[in-house]
């Protein structure tokens, strides 16, 4: 099982009008996301009306430096305009304590 340190929180909030098309942002996110191995998990959240998140988590800094220059990040920098109210707030966190799904090794031998 994965060993998380690290963590992103990014808060985004919407412009008026703008809700269902960052939300829709955040989802077609997930294919993008799921092209990066050093991203251990990755959610899209959505708080309410029109405050969204972001929550991932790294095993080190090297995935985290890797995920904020990736495609997802590129792509929400390029819409962030547009889409939101304000720029992302993205905060740099430390985890202290996680609990994981095990590894696909158990499921795959059954």
């Amino acid at each position: 099982m994965p060993n998380v340190k690290l963590a992103l929180w990014v808060r985004l909030e919407a412009k008026p009008g703008k809700e269902t098309e960052v939300e829709n942002f955040l989802k077609s996110g997930q294919a993008l996301v799921e092209e990066e191995p050093e991203t251990t998990a990755w959610f899209a959240i959505r708080m309410n009306q029109t405050t969204f998140g972001i929550f991932d988590v790294f095993q080190n800094e090297q995935g985290r430096q890797a995920h904020l220059a990736g495609r997802v990040a590129e792509a929400l920098m390029a819409k962030a305009a547009d889409l939101l109210a304000r720029p992302p707030a993205i905060e740099k966190i430390d985890v202290i304590a996680a609990k994981l799904p095990e590894s696909n090794v158990a499921e795959s031998a059954a």
